[in-house]
């Protein structure tokens, strides 16, 4: 039999008809902590702005929730989208949460605005920071800033001046590059950082994307070797009709996020069967489920091991996307918790 692929999980905290905030965080910590529980591998947010149906937007407060509320997984971000924020704030925040959950954090950091153009504007208004262009050179810039030994700047008197995350620092978070073009593939393997495809999110150059990294790594102290894992949306149910019914509000919140039509909470399951039929959006639907993990749990667990032998990693990064019922609690996401209970009870994930 194909191994199995370790398991972790990719949350962006989603929102669904009638639910609040503090709702969708408290399902969060409760699908968090089933995932501790179960044998995951790690659990990260993803930072999204402005949008109804999802609740992740400061990666960095969740990461410290869920952090203090487990025991074992590790936790980070999928990632902090580093134009909209100053490197130095970026190094503290995640230097900080090391020295509370030692060993367990991993800094996840993606190119990507996470939002509209006016949020990103608004984001961005503290200035030269911001300039995407500047990429490789803020990442450059986190990775000192986290070392025991920090950086240093020249000021124009030409004193050295010193610089640190964190004072006293014995370890760092694992630093992961995010993308899903060439370029982040390139960057990776240039600065010798372990590297994430968005499968999730596109799909597009999976292969390519992979095969660069790999091909022009070049060895770290801290990674001597490539290490990359990908990301899957995955609806597992008992059945592969109760699946694909609870994937059907997602493939419906994607197919309007991909024809510019005005986003919304999650429908429920409910509210998703009863939506009328768009040729435009059914088409795209279409192509989304080819990708995505639908299925009952013996064919889940098949696609993950086919899915991680076909592109040799031994880790994927799953977005569970199971919606609810118009008669499930708020503070629970039923669907999401049993994509991960019937997984584990298919694939050894601790």
């Amino acid at each position: 039999m194909t191994p199995s692929p370790r398991l972790s999980v990719l949350d962006l905290v989603p929102v669904r008809t009638g639910q609040t905030s503090a709702g969708a965080f408290a399902a969060s910590v409760r699908l968090a902590q089933l995932a501790d529980r179960l044998g995951f591998t790690r659990y990260w947010f993803a930072e999204h702005h402005n949008m109804p149906s999802v609740a992740s937007t400061t990666p960095p407060v969740l990461v410290a929730s869920i952090a203090a509320r487990t025991e074992r997984i590790r936790v980070g971000s999928g990632g902090v989208m580093l134009p909209n924020h100053a490197p130095l704030v970026v190094a503290e925040q995640f230097a900080a949460l090391e020295a509370l959950a030692p060993g367990r954090i991993d800094l996840g950091i993606g190119r990507a605005p996470g939002s509209d153009p006016v949020i990103t504007q608004l984001l961005r208004v503290s200035g030269p920071t911001a300039e995407v262009d500047r990429f490789p050179d803020h990442i450059a810039d986190i990775l000192s800033l986290l070392s025991p030994d920090g950086a240093s700047l020249r000021l124009t008197s030409g004193r050295e001046y010193a610089i640190s995350a964190t004072p006293a620092a014995t370890d760092v978070p694992t630093l992961w590059l995010l993308g899903s073009s060439d370029y982040s593939a390139k960057l990776a393997a240039e600065l010798g950082l372990p590297y994430v495809f968005a499968n999730h999110f596109s799909g597009e150059g999976l292969e390519r994307a992979l095969e660069l990294y790999r091909t022009e790594y070049r060895p770290s102290e801290a990674h001597p070797a490539p290490e990359t894992f990908l990301t899957v949306n995955a609806s597992v149910a008992p059945s592969a009709d109760e699946a694909r019914a609870r994937a059907l509000p997602q493939l419906h919140s994607m197919a309007r996020l991909r024809t510019g039509r005005p986003m919304r909470q999650l429908e429920t399951v409910e509210e998703a069967a009863a939506a009328p039929a768009d040729s435009v959006g059914d088409d795209i639907i279409a192509a989304m489920e080819k990708r995505w993990i639908i299925a009952d749990p013996a064919s889940a667990a098949a696609e993950l091991r086919t899915l991680a032998a076909r592109h040799g990693i031994d880790e994927i990064m799953l977005a569970p996307i199971g919606g609810s019922y118009d008669s499930e609690p708020t503070d629970t996401t039923p669907g999401r918790e049993q994509t991960l209970e019937l997984l584990a009870g298919e694939l050894p994930v601790a």
